[in-house]
Formats: structure tokens, sequence, C-alpha cells
């Protein structure tokens, strides 16, 4: 069988919102729902010839089961396009991408809607005590949030890991990343994102959110809410560490809100829908590590891309690396054989990333597309990578071609 190229049409995401900030008034799914009204719009295409939605949530929730499918309902849009739910943790924004763009390649479908949310704001506590009753005592309310970061391995297996901040020190440790560092590579993650926000380069891949409020007009939510402008390696060194090392919140990533999609389409159906693709969706791989040193997870799925593509980092032109914290990156970086004057780092998050702009866990694959693909057409480029961590010891990578 003959593969079907998988063409990346008008990948668009909302602002990123702040734990606890603009955003928190919605919830993941109704942020979902925005994104895809947004999307059908922009490119006016007939969404009943959409044949899926593939939507990621790394906190799913009861409230919005399948929320590719809740999202779409919610938007108004045809009852009989069908959609799910998909979760690989940090990576499930763009498993969601490529899950469409495999679909569309074996001719499973034409034209699927890829992408995911996340309302970290309204992620509930749960109790998993009172399903068979309790006689007596009391019952304990779990953080999802909490819990879903210690709970990502077998802790029968690999021991208690009490969250991602753990791994990211262990990673420190491992590779002698130090405080300074890591502040000096935040640093320049805010001020690429403060950068690209007074050039101006996020205007097309962003799409304004409606936020009710409890008293007045609605607000018009469209611009990041966590990067600092003003962000230095003195205000950044006054903050503590969270768990005595090197990891504090100025060098970390944000929990926020957010959601993000396209339109993976076929390439001899592109005529008939009037779609111009920005981007080609060339190939990927997923890779496990050990979930202590999960921040690695980048390291050993490039190396699996690589080895079956034939590609190699002579041939990619961007870079996105997620940043889940920055001793997280610079280890990467010291795997993948960089050098700390290395020419590459004028390709790597070049608008900045995590730290700067946020990491809505289910949106955040789409989020890195949205800005990746524009970036290769600014730049003239032909391959672009993104690739990132996961919690519980995995990695993703995958490659893009400019159109």
């Amino acid at each position: 069988m003959t593969l079907r190229r998988a063409a990346i049409v008008a990948p668009i995401r909302t602002a990123v919102g702040k734990f606890g900030g603009a955003l928190a008034p919605l919830t993941a799914a109704q942020l979902g729902a925005a994104v895809l009204k947004a999307l059908i719009e922009r490119t006016d295409i007939d969404p009943s010839r959409v044949d899926d939605v593939v939507f990621a949530q790394g906190y799913g929730s009861g409230e919005a089961p399948a929320i590719g499918r809740w999202s779409w309902l919610a938007a108004d849009l045809p009852i009989q396009v069908p959609g799910y739910q998909l979760d690989r943790r940090c990576g499930s924004g763009l498993q969601a991408i490529v899950n469409a763009a495999m679909m569309v390649q074996t001719g499973a479908s034409d034209i699927v809607v890829a992408g995911g949310c996340e309302s970290m704001s309204n992620v509930e506590h749960y109790t998993t005590d009172i399903r068979q009753g309790v006689r007596a005592g009391s019952v304990t309310l779990h953080d999802r949030l909490t819990r879903g970061r210690m709970m990502s391995q077998p802790a029968e297996r690999f021991g208690v890991i009490s969250g991602m901040i753990e791994t990211a020190e262990n990673l420190a440790r491992d590779y002698g990343i130090t405080r300074e560092a890591a502040d000096a590579y935040a640093v320049r993650s805010h001020q690429r994102a403060a950068s690209a926000w007074d050039r101006g380069l996020f205007v097309d891949e962003l799409v304004p959110v409606t936020v009710p409020q409890r008293k007045g007009a609605a607000l018009v939510f469209a611009r990041d809410e966590g990067y600092r402008a003003d962000a230095s390696i003195d205000s950044l060194g006054r903050l503590e560490p969270l768990e005595g090392g090197v990891v504090t919140a100025g060098n970390a990533s944000q929990q926020n809100d957010a959601a993000a999609a396209c339109l993976v389409v076929a390439e001899d159906k592109l005529a008939e829908f009037g779609l111009e693709p920005i981007a080609w969706f060339h190939s990927w791989a997923a890779a496990g590590c050990h979930p202590a040193r999960m921040g690695l997870g980048p390291v050993p799925s490039v190396a699996r891309l690589f080895a079956r593509t034939g590609l190699s980092w002579n041939d990619i032109d961007l870079i996105e690396l997620n940043e889940a914290f920055a001793p997280q990156v610079l280890a990467v970086l010291k795997n993948w054989g960089w050098s700390e004057n290395d020419s590459r780092h004028d390709m790597l998050n070049v608008n900045g990333s995590g730290i700067s702009l946020g990491h809505p866990i289910g949106a955040t694959g789409g989020r890195i597309l949205a800005n990746l693909t524009r970036e290769l057409q600014r730049r003239g480029g032909r391959y672009g990578l993104e690739t990132m961590c996961i919690g519980g010891g995995q990695g993703i990578a995958a490659v893009f071609e400019r159109a």
C-alpha cells in the first residue's frame, strides 16, 4: 500500500493562560470548543466533511469524556462527526497530530481535526475511598495534578518518585547542571518569548477567546499570560528552589490553560476542500526511558526517528524541544552532544517554550506546531523537529516539512 502525504493546515492556538488566571473560568472542554469553532471558521470548510476529531488531554475528567467529541458538539458542529481523546501525558498533543496523520496516510480518513486542550486551573480533586462505602474514619481527596505526577509509574517497580521536579533534580546532579546555568537558560526563554511578542510573531497562530466575567463585560483573552519580559539573572536568582536543588518557579514550566487545533488532510483532497497546507507530516517516533530520568525522553526518541528515516541533525532547520525544566533541557542538549556555544542554539526554541510560554499539557503539542510551522516559513527552512519529554519515562519526536 502506498501511503498518502498528510498535510498540516491552519494550526492555531489560544493564548496560554496562567494557573488560576484569565482562562480559569473556562473548562478544558470549553477551551476545546472555542478553538474548534475558530478552526472551522478560519478554514471555511464544510464541517460535515471532517472524518474524525482526535484531541489530547493530560488530565481527563468525567465531566467531559472523549473530549474531542465533547468539544466538537459544544462548538455546535455536526453530530455525525465522531471524536475521541488520547493521553500520552506531556506528549499527548503531538501524539494526536501523529494519530491523525496516520489515519490520513493509510486512507482511513481524508480530513481529521487534531489538537488538544487543558485547563490545569480546573483539574479536580478526587477520592478512591468511597466506591464501596466508608464505615468509619476519614476520606482522602487527591489533587489530580499532584497525584498524576506521583503515580506516573508503578511504585512497586520504581519506588516512589515524588513528582517531575525530582526527575529534573536527578538530571541536574547527573550532568552537573548548576542553578546559574538553569537560570541563564530560563532568562533566554523569557527574552525570546517577549521578543517574539514584540515582533508580532504569534499573531497569525492565535485565536481570541471570550471569557465571561462575574461582573461587567466579557474579557477577550488573546495574549500569553506567563512570560516575563523583565526576567533577568538577578530576578530569577532571588527565587527559592522548590525542593532544595536547582529547580525554581522561574526555571520550570508553568501550569497552564489553553487549546490548540489543526486540520490534517490528504494531499489528494486539498484542492477539493480549497485548502493550502503550511507543512507536511514527515515522520515520528516514541521511546521509553527510566521514569526517574524522564526528562531524557527526547534523546532516545530523536535517535529512533533519525535511525528510521535516515535524517540527521544536518537536515534539521528548526528545533522545538519543549521546556519542562531548564536542567532537563540542558541535560538533553548534553546527551545530543551540543556544546555551550553550539551554533544550533540559534534554531532551538527561537520564540520561547514551556518555561516562558507555558505547558498546558494536552495543548502543548499543537501550540508548538502552530509556531514551528510558521517559523519554518519565515526562515525558508525545510525540516522542523518537535520533541518533548513525558512524565513516566517517555519521549516523542516528529519531523514536519515546510510546504
